[in-house]
């Protein structure tokens, strides 16, 4: 069933978080992940949106996206987002598909 990966991420140096971004989308793409949104200025319904940039990932499971986050090439290049930013991480369970 897929999954979504939802990330809240406040950036505080950007020249960190371009050596991350410089490698992610390689190692993002080994998994079969699907980029869904990459927001920095997100039209807020409701509430405060404090993060400078919101992500809206897909993987086919979640084991697939288990094993993207913790393969040795993404934790290659997470040193340099932790270094550029915090983030809220999380991953979401997606719908069944409704009966036919």
């Amino acid at each position: 069933m897929t999954v979504y990966i939802v990330a809240r991420i406040t950036i505080s140096d950007r020249e960190a978080c371009g050596k991350y971004e410089q490698g992610f989308m390689p190692v993002f793409n080994l998994f079969e992940g699907r980029m869904l949104s990459v927001d920095e200025s997100p039209h807020v319904l409701e509430g405060e949106w404090t993060c400078t940039r919101t992500v809206l990932a897909a993987f086919p499971s979640k084991d697939m996206a288990l094993e993207w986050y913790n393969c040795a090439e993404y934790q290659a290049i997470l040193p340099h987002r932790l270094a550029g930013a915090k983030a809220e991480i999380a991953i979401l369970a997606g719908l069944p598909a409704p009966a036919a």
